[in-house]
């Protein structure tokens, strides 16, 4: 794993609920990848392959349009090793939710 992302995807809604569901739908995408994900009340992390991560990265915006938001902004952190491997969620986050 030579790669991690934090995304948070901030589609236009006309209210909260709206909001929830359309972040709701991207974040199903997110874990329907397949590859470990951290859901966290700001943003998602996700590791893996740092091609794959940028492809989920744009099919999140897609999914956010599909889901009937008029338009999407996302904010994105990137992490990347092209030789070796990245911290892993566990690592950094697992000793603070035992």
């Amino acid at each position: 794993m030579n790669a991690s992302v934090a995304i948070q995807s901030l589609p236009e809604a006309a209210d909260d609920e709206e909001l929830i569901r359309v972040v709701d739908e991207v974040i199903a995408y997110i874990k329907s990848t397949g590859l470990n994900c951290y859901v966290g009340p700001f943003e998602t992390a996700i590791e893996g392959d740092y091609d794959e991560l940028m492809d989920i990265v744009k099919e999140c915006q897609h999914i956010a349009i599909r889901a009937g938001a008029p338009s999407v902004a996302a904010y994105i952190k990137v992490t990347y090793r092209p030789e070796g491997d990245v911290l892993t969620i566990d690592k950094k986050v697992t000793k603070h939710h035992q």
